[in-house]
């Protein structure tokens, strides 16, 4: 018996989708690797904070199966199973939690952790954002291996929109030159390669040790002194304030003019989607320090 002609298209449509959730996938990941599975992944393990938030807000969090200690956004991330720290994973847990795509920090994890997971055949998406523009490509790369695009597409060009907003607003503003310190015993900063860096340039702002070559390099005291910046930055999160250290020296001009300003570290250093928040944290922070010059 001939099934009905929408009998017939509904098996067409039904069939076209089971062919292309099986589909192979490929992307290229921040390290400029191919990554192709041979379908949309359906178990992820995702080895840092960053690379949680964007496969959640990429659409990828319900094939999410386990996670890096400190993945707390969103909160359902709290409630998956942790695999260890970035830097001391959780081999063997990882394995049994049959992984079909591991979405590691190409930076913040060990690269011999990372070639163990490479040299056993699991595909690997190695993140590592060094500007504001790579985060929603990101998202919409990890959504094409999650197999959900549209939802990807959807959060990068939000992104994307909040981002030009953002910039418009502080376009033109005069530059603040910034101490940002990431740590204070030893005291360590960021380098331009450092997408917090880029966070000060939307604000209209420069990091004094942008030129360094590494990423978190050690700075000294003295040098800071030398470049004598009109802010000093430090990220929340220690128990008491970081920044006041610098209390000692008056005579430094962000000390003198009170332009010791603080921001949430998981907002600014998280290359994730909510880095748009800190931005704009510390640009209204910024403008008013501009005002108080």
């Amino acid at each position: 018996m001939a099934l009905p002609s929408f009998g017939v298209l509904g098996l067409l449509a039904a069939l076209a989708c089971a062919a292309e959730s099986r589909a192979a996938v490929s992307v290229t990941d921040d390290a400029q690797r191919q990554v192709t599975l041979p379908g949309p992944a359906r178990r992820i393990v995702s080895l840092a904070p960053h690379t949680t938030e964007m496969l959640f807000a990429a659409g990828a969090g319900a094939q999410v199966v386990g996670v890096t200690e400190f993945s707390d956004y969103p909160p359902e991330a709290r409630k998956l199973p942790s695999v260890g720290s970035g830097v001391s994973l959780d081999f063997e847990r990882i394995l049994a939690l049959k992984p079909d795509l591991i979405v590691g920090w190409n930076n913040g994890n060990t690269g011999t952790q990372l070639a163990r997971f490479e040299a056993l055949g699991i595909p690997l998406f190695k993140s590592e954002p060094h500007d504001l523009e790579s985060i929603p490509s990101s998202m919409e790369r990890l959504a094409h291996l999650a197999g959900t695009d549209a939802v990807g597409k959807r959060a990068a060009d939000a992104f994307r929109a909040r981002l030009e907003r953002i910039a418009a607003a502080y376009r033109g503003r005069s530059v603040l030159r910034v101490f940002y310190q990431v740590w204070r015993s030893p005291l360590m900063t960021l380098n331009d390669a450092a997408t917090p860096s880029s966070v000060l340039k939307l604000c209209g702002a420069r990091n004094v040790f942008g030129n360094l070559r590494m990423i978190a390099p050690t700075v000294t005291v003295e040098a800071v002194l030398q470049e004598d910046p009109d802010v000093l930055l430090a990220s929340t999160g220690e128990h008491d304030d970081p920044l006041a250290m610098w209390q000692r020296f008056p005579r430094m001009k962000a000390v003198a003019r009170g332009h010791l300003l603080h921001v949430d570290g998981n907002l600014l250093n998280r290359d994730g989607p909510r880095i748009l928040d800190g931005a704009e944290v510390l640009c209204r922070q910024l403008d008013a320090a501009r005002g108080e010059r």
